[in-house]
């Protein structure tokens, strides 16, 4: 063995979580598409890794900071795209694997885009509104050099808003002083933003699930729906179900969950949830619903589970217990590669992340499109739009593991390498 496979066999070795699984998903997809080791190479390594400090001066007058990060994975198909979280549990390995999974989703649905990700190792709930403020325009300040409306254009993602990409906005603008709208999507609607944005990841998962629904001869009028995370990935996911005839039965959010046999009175959950910042459905008393925890929740007997909350949710040890026919992706790797293995053995159809959830870049992309050009449609445009989009990839995706007899991921993932390959090779890259 020489002593690059010997490192590679090394870090293979001490690699764990989100980012050694989707390496090896890469891996596995470039077996089966018998691509050149040099190839498959190129999709496990991020183009560029950035690791910033943040510091700023905390309202007890002390100096405070925080760790972040930009990786941008692959920019072979167009400039990098993907959002920014903000959370505790934030780290390199975590951003990188995000990174990959954005190449992979913006291939798979087909748009321009490379991917990327960025994140900030901190608990913005702890923070003061002064402190939000000052520590995001330290992180845009700190990324600007590495960001541009033809080079990266980040978003929103956990525990980050329109608002957040505003301050990020002027500051990076402040830095370079040439106002650029199309750095970054996600923005308030008064700052060049898109109308749709806030529901497009939601729309897009019922999107995806309903033709895959109708792509299996069913509807979804009738069928049965539990969502886990009532963020707004989660309230948009439910909201978009029911209007195409689900019946949402149960919900949660990190306090626990609801269940409502008959089906739930979503503008009366979506006014409490609306009702204060942080407002959480534990406090949610109607009547018609009665309290189970997030574990219940997975294993409710419903035909479609949305686990539209944070990473790994359902796994080796708790997948046997899911009853759901139909598994849709909202969050990023909610599903972990033991829990999708168990999944896919009890014939549970998984509809991937890099698919079901890809409504948010979608509707991204159409704002970049529109900051370029400056003009705007409106919302029935923006939704009509995103439905061809994902109906699309969806045939794509539903078509080619019919085809190959494999797994709506495992199609996923083939369908979008062989796009990113073959724009690698088409680019002539390495002259």
């Amino acid at each position: 063995m020489g002593a690059d496979n010997k490192l590679a066999a090394s870090t293979t070795a001490n690699e764990t979580g989100m980012w050694a699984e989707t390496k090896d998903r890469i891996r596995q997809i470039g077996k089966t598409l018998k691509l050149d080791e040099g190839v498959v190479d190129v999709l496990l390594k991020p183009e560029r890794e950035m690791t910033v400090r943040v510091t700023i001066t905390g309202d007890d007058g002390k100096l405070h900071s925080y760790e972040g990060y930009r990786v941008q994975h692959s920019s072979v198909r167009g400039p990098y795209k993907g959002g920014i979280r903000y959370h505790p549990s934030v780290t390199i390995d975590e951003t990188r694997a995000l990174a990959a999974l954005m190449s992979l989703k913006c291939a798979t649905v087909n748009i321009p885009y490379g991917g990327a990700k960025g994140g900030l190792q901190c608990d913005p709930s702890k923070w003061s509104k002064r402190e939000l403020q000052s520590a995001t325009r330290e992180y845009a300040t700190l990324i600007a050099p590495i960001i541009g409306p033809m080079r990266d254009i980040p978003a929103p993602d956990v525990n980050t808003n329109s608002q957040i990409i505003a301050w990020m906005g002027d500051a990076v603008s402040t830095v370079s002083g040439n106002p650029s709208p199309a750095t970054f999507t996600g923005k308030p609607i008064a700052l060049w933003g898109s109308v749709g944005r806030d529901a497009a990841t939601g729309n897009g998962v019922a999107v995806a699930t309903q033709r895959y629904v109708e792509m299996q001869g069913k509807s979804l009028q009738g069928m049965t729906a539990a969502v886990q995370g009532f963020g707004k990935v989660g309230l948009y996911s439910a909201l978009g179900l029911a209007e195409r005839g689900a019946k949402i039965m149960v919900v949660s959010d990190v306090s626990g969950g609801l269940i409502c046999k008959d089906g739930f009175d979503l503008q009366r959950l979506c006014d409490h949830a609306r009702s204060q910042p942080g407002a959480l459905l534990c406090d949610y008393h109607g009547s018609e619903a009665a309290h189970i925890s997030n574990e219940e929740l997975l294993a409710a007997d419903v035909d479609i589970l949305v686990p539209a909350a944070m990473e790994d949710q359902i796994t080796g040890a708790n997948a046997g217990q899911v009853r759901a026919k139909i598994v849709s992706e909202g969050a990023n790797g909610p599903v972990s590669t033991e829990g999708d293995r168990i999944l896919e053995q009890r014939g549970i159809a998984v509809i991937p992340d890099i698919l079901a959830n890809s409504g948010g870049v979608v509707v991204s992309y159409f704002e970049w499109v529109q900051n370029l050009q400056g003009m705007f449609w409106d919302g029935d445009e923006v939704n009509a739009r995103l439905d061809t989009v994902m109906t699309r990839a969806t045939k794509d995706i539903v078509t080619y593991a019919q085809a190959n007899g494999v797994s709506l991921r495992s199609a996923a993932f083939a369908v979008s390498v062989n796009r990113i390959v073959e724009a690698l090779l088409l680019r002539g890259t390495g002259h």
